[in-house]
């Protein structure tokens, strides 16, 4: 018997019904992610107004985007809002929107990162905040009459940080220093992988692996029996195709992961055929078989089986990436509804 929880993830779009549908559901928890669409924040702030039970987290808010003061005020104001609901995911994003959002160097990312989270910490145990190290530095100019501190009445306790993690590197550094791992584009396989990593940063932490949530980030689309599964995948697609499509190729995050599970040239024709304007043409070259791989396709039995997977493979929460899917909004109620089904039927 494997326990493994529900998540969804939401972009903006009907955020405040697909909460409370995923609430009545019995959904552990929703996610809205930050990127190219929304801020994390204003959705779960809508969220939080909304819902009553269900557990909110950003995933991710990306840590060039704000000093680490503006984050521990914003998580602190979320988990007041919300009486103490709120789970900080945080990560670094990626070289093109670090530079090229917010004009921050993508460069030694772990220490950032490390330096980062160790000052949200402190300032959410709700002492004043006094930090020098190599990234960040407070007060930074010698003002010591007034550090930071935060004065939030918070519901109390400890507020959870999830990191988004991809190599190696960073993922020993989520299981050192974080209470939980968020991940897009994976498989069965990756996950086992990734806990090899985070173990052993929990035990350079001294920490036991049981309590670390990993929560990997799936695209479901709904299928009947004996469909085609390119035809269900197609309503994925387009979430694939603009994230595989972002900045360079080389430095893409998912264009790399997609390599090394085999599909380097199918990748390739896909950035081909973007570049030359063929959008069509590049939406197309992406593999079905790899959608497949880091989806759940297909009719209930089929998406419970894979939950299992992933159950037996060590994920605590899996986390439906309803904000994914090239649908309305009954559409992405009707995949919360299937995979709740299916999580039923797979008795996780």
């Amino acid at each position: 018997m494997f326990v493994m929880r529900l998540a969804a993830n939401l972009v903006y779009h009907s955020a405040g019904p697909l909460a409370r549908e995923a609430e009545s559901l019995g959904y552990d928890l929703v996610l809205a992610p930050e990127g190219y669409r929304n801020d994390a924040a204003t959705v779960l702030g809508l969220v939080a107004g909304q819902t009553t039970r269900i557990g909110l987290a950003s995933g991710v808010m990306q840590i060039p985007a704000r000093p680490p003061g503006a984050t521990a005020l914003t998580a602190a104001t979320l988990d007041a809002l919300s009486n103490g609901r709120f789970r900080l995911g945080l990560g670094v994003s990626n070289p093109h929107v670090s530079d090229g959002w917010y004009g921050v160097r993508f460069d030694k990312p772990l220490s950032r990162t490390r330096e980062y989270v160790e000052v949200v910490r402190a300032a959410l145990s709700g002492g004043p905040v006094r930090y020098q190290g190599a990234h960040v530095s407070l007060p930074a100019w010698g003002n010591d009459d007034a550090p930071l501190q935060l004065f939030t009445e918070r519901p109390g306790g400890d507020l959870p940080i999830y990191l988004g993690a991809v190599g190696p590197g960073s993922l020993r550094l989520a299981g050192e220093i974080a209470d939980g791992w968020v991940s897009g584009f994976t498989t069965v396989e990756a996950v086992g992988d990734a806990l090899t990593e985070i173990q052993a940063g929990r035990e350079r932490a001294g920490k036991p692996l049981a309590g670390f949530e990993v929560i990997p980030f799936v695209g479901v689309a709904v299928g009947e029996p004996g469909q085609d599964l390119a035809e269900v995948a197609d309503e994925l697609r387009a979430h694939y195709a603009f994230l595989l499509g972002i900045g360079a190729a080389e430095d893409n995050f998912y264009c790399r992961f997609a390599a090394r599970l085999g599909y380097a040239e199918q990748i390739a024709t896909f950035r081909e055929r973007l570049a030359a304007g063929d959008r069509r043409g590049a939406v197309a070259a992406i593999p079905t078989e790899f959608i497949d791989r880091t989806a759940l396709l297909g009719p209930v039995e089929r998406v419970a089986e894979g939950m299992t997977a992933f159950a037996k493979a060590g994920v605590t929460t899996l986390s439906v990436l309803v904000s994914a899917n090239d649908t309305s909004l009954e559409g992405r109620v009707r995949v919360l509804r299937h995979a709740a089904r299916a999580a039923e039927l797979a008795g996780i």
